[in-house]
């Protein structure tokens, strides 16, 4: 037997619901409603999350199509919700055949609480404490590049470079490494040198003596 043009409408309508409803689980409730009939609409539901069955009417929505057929044919992004208070997103795409009237409609209706949850959970777990920090805090390892950087803004600060530093700058400087615990790392010495321009030997008399630590 021969479909009718409105009957293959539908039939391709339940694969697209049921392709849609599979793909987007479990967020996304899919609905076909068939415009064609007075009564018992609704023709397929995928990842049935309103709690509607085979056979339910259609929603105002599907109701004003059957009855005007220049309602518009694509509805998307407007909020709703769901019979237990849920909100949702839903979309509604009327589907019209060759003579312009409508056949069905395929109601996409996203859970967005989950969604809103978990955007919760998210802010929250990125927010940082506004109290201020004693120590600023570097996931980065310490390097022998900061050294350097460290002695360069040292130096900016004074409108000068480190190799133009005066003794009693280069020994301030020297102790700022060292508080910062630069001083400690392999070959530490020899960076703070050339990048001073004195000898490695000179930057040891600059470092804080253990009496000074104490």
């Amino acid at each position: 037997m021969k479909l009718s043009e409105n009957q293959l409408l539908l039939r391709e309508g339940k694969k697209i619901v049921d392709a849609l409803g599979k793909t987007f689980f479990p967020l996304v409730e899919v609905v076909l409603h068939d415009l064609t009939v007075e009564q018992h609409h609704v023709v397929a539901i995928s990842n049935n999350l309103s709690g509607r069955k085979l056979g339910d009417s259609t929603t105002e929505i599907g109701l004003a199509r059957i009855s005007d057929p220049s309602f518009p044919e694509v509805l998307q992004n407007y909020p709703n919700r769901f019979p237990d208070g849920r909100p949702a997103k839903s979309t509604s795409i009327g589907i019209k055949n060759s003579a312009g009237d409508y056949v069905m409609a395929i109601c996409l209706n996203i859970d967005v609480s989950v969604l809103t949850a978990a955007a919760g959970s998210l802010h929250q777990l990125i927010q940082t404490q506004t109290a201020p920090v004693v120590i600023q805090e570097n996931l980065v390892a310490p390097s022998l590049d900061l050294i350097r950087s460290t002695l360069e803004q040292f130096a900016a600060g004074l409108n000068t470079t480190p190799h133009m530093l005066s003794r009693a700058q280069r020994r301030n400087a020297v102790q700022h490494l060292a508080e910062a615990g630069l001083m400690d790392l392999k070959n530490a010495q020899t960076i703070v040198a050339n990048t001073l321009g004195v000898a490695r030997s000179t930057v040891y008399t600059y470092l804080p003596s253990k009496g000074d630590q104490a």
